[in-house]
């Protein structure tokens, strides 16, 4: 997608609401999920997270950046993600967390962005958190320095490769959580599978770039 300054005051205004939520998510679950509603029903201790949905412009064109996680012993090793993790103490608030978690996994500075709004949060069964997706923007990505310890690749993703359907796909996956395969559909991001709550951020925002 290439850059239009008018496009980040349409997209921020868009973040104000309504925002499209569920009837978004559900484009890219195929497999037995849990309503937020119902999973919180029978989870209230639910952790509250966030993630930095980070677009920047590479190129010219703007693109929004991924990871892959490590393979720990978590639910959600070898994963790809955005940047993120649950709220500790010590933040203000949950986005205080997405910058945060953003700056230590990926090791940029998030003091100067321009942060756009939040998209719909989502709730992940087998880790119990509740995340709420930050959308930012900045011109200048700068120097990464991920942590090897939690990154095991940065993803530069186009943007346009994501508002694009035929990069959405289905395979069979093993999951941990459940212990077996399941077929899920995925976006194809250089050649990695984005499934799972992140798709769902995606397809979320995939709405409404499309609605602008």
């Amino acid at each position: 997608m290439v850059f239009d300054p008018e496009l980040l005051a349409k997209l921020e205004n868009a973040l104000r609401g309504p925002l499209p939520g569920s009837s978004a998510h559900v484009k890219m679950v195929n497999y037995d999920r849990p309503s937020i509603e119902r999973a919180l029903q029978k989870n209230v201790d639910a952790t509250p997270s966030a993630v930095l949905v980070l677009l920047y412009l590479k190129d010219e064109r703007l693109h929004t950046l991924l990871m892959l996680r490590t393979p720990y012993e978590g639910v959600h090793g070898s994963q790809v993600s955005f940047p993120g993790g649950k709220k500790e103490k010590t933040d203000n608030d949950l986005l205080e967390t997405a910058l945060r978690e953003t700056q230590e996994e990926i090791g940029i500075r998030t003091d100067q962005l321009n942060i756009l709004g939040q998209l719909t949060e989502v709730y992940i069964p087998p880790s119990k958190f509740l995340v709420t997706p930050y959308v930012a923007f900045t011109e200048d990505l700068g120097d990464l320095n991920p942590d090897p310890i939690e990154v095991a690749e940065v993803i530069e993703a186009p943007l346009l490769d994501l508002l694009n359907d035929d990069f959405v796909k289905e395979k069979k996956l093993f999951v941990r959580s459940i212990n077996s395969k399941i077929k899920v559909k995925y976006f194809d991001v250089n050649d990695h599978v984005v499934w799972g709550a992140t798709a769902m951020m995606i397809s979320e925002l995939k709405e409404v770039l499309k609605g602008l």
